[in-house]
């Protein structure tokens, strides 16, 4: 089997994760007041100093703070959440969401990609084969990652998994996370646009099931090239974009500092892309995001999944591929008054 294959039953663990989770500019305030909270209560404790209604009060302003800052987040707030280091990666949520995750090295062509761990797993007793895109979250991790950016060799196993999938009558969940496929001279020379285009053509005709969720980023090709699905999610403080907001800036403002207005116009939250049909649903995270929340955040994650695959499956195969090819299509049309 391992000949075929090339497996092994992974150990799944959440990658390195800082004891505390370092607060974004805006995030500020409110780690001034949690810190403020703890010397209070650490002032009284094991004494009787009577602080229960300042511990009470500032708790209070804490909540108050809490839900007006993480309910008016600006797109480029929620970009900075979506990149955030200590957020859920795909590998966090395999351990949390999924068992016994077997992963599946390479492509048959080239070689193995580290940054888009694949595989045969199951969520909740049912097996399904998962595809993803990998971050690190320190310098060694990103280089083994390449910083969640695939090569044409991640492509092609995706779809060897997917395609394997589709041989056993296994449903398919994608969990994207990209800031795009890898640029380089590399991966041009082993053809990164053709293995993405490829993966488009082929996703669109599996006669299974398939669920994509972007769980951080989604950018560009890298992310579509696992995105075509039956059912596209996108986690609250995720974004989903054409190109990412400094590589829009610089193009129409010559500038990266542009980045917090090009975010705005490119509509790459998940309320924009709701409204503009391009994704079938927001999957919410728990208060302040899922960085502040791994087990809050992927027991939400794997309750719309279950949701939407249990819809799925009602469904037979030749319906599967005339609503995914008709979702697709109607993309993209628009009128003027």
């Amino acid at each position: 089997m391992g000949r075929f294959l090339c497996c092994h039953t992974a150990v799944i663990r959440p990658e390195y994760l800082p004891m505390k989770v370092q607060p974004l500019d805006f995030e500020k305030p409110i780690a001034e007041l949690e810190d403020q909270l703890q010397r209070l209560r650490d002032k009284a404790n094991g004494s009787d100093l009577g602080v229960d209604s300042e511990v009470g009060k500032i708790q209070k302003k804490i909540g108050a703070l809490k839900r007006e800052i993480y309910e008016n987040l600006t797109a480029w707030q929620r970009v900075q959440i979506a990149r955030h280091t200590a957020r859920p990666f795909a590998l966090d949520y395999l351990g949390l969401c999924f068992e016994d995750f077997t992963e599946l090295h390479g492509d048959r062509l080239f070689g193995d990609d580290a940054s888009m761990p694949c595989g045969l797993a199951k969520i909740d007793g049912r097996p399904v084969a998962v595809v993803t895109n990998q971050k690190g979250r320190n310098t060694k991790e990103n280089i083994l990652r390449n910083f969640g950016s695939a090569h044409p060799e991640g492509y092609r196993k995706a779809l060897r998994v997917m395609r394997l999938a589709t041989k056993f009558g296994l449903p398919i969940v994608a969990l994207v996370d990209t800031p795009g496929a890898f640029p380089g001279i590399g991966a041009e020379e082993r053809h990164i646009a053709e293995s993405i285009a490829v993966n488009l053509r082929e996703m669109m005709l599996l006669e299974t099931p398939i669920v994509a969720v972007v769980i951080g980023e989604g950018g560009s090709g890298g992310a579509l090239g696992i995105g075509v699905a039956d059912r596209v999610l996108i986690m609250e403080n995720a974004y989903y974009s054409v190109i990412s907001p400094e590589g829009c800036a610089a193009i129409l403002w010559k500038h990266r500092s542009h980045a917090p207005e090009a975010a705005e116009a490119l509509k790459l939250t998940a309320p924009h892309l709701m409204e503009l049909g391009l994704v079938d649903g927001v999957v919410p995270e728990p208060q302040g995001g899922a960085h502040h929340d791994h087990q809050g955040a992927a027991a939400l994650l794997k309750k719309a999944i279950l949701e939407n695959l249990d819809t799925l499956d009602k469904e037979s195969p030749a319906q599967l591929l005339a609503a995914r090819y008709d979702k697709f299509r109607a993309m993209g049309v628009f009128s003027e008054g």
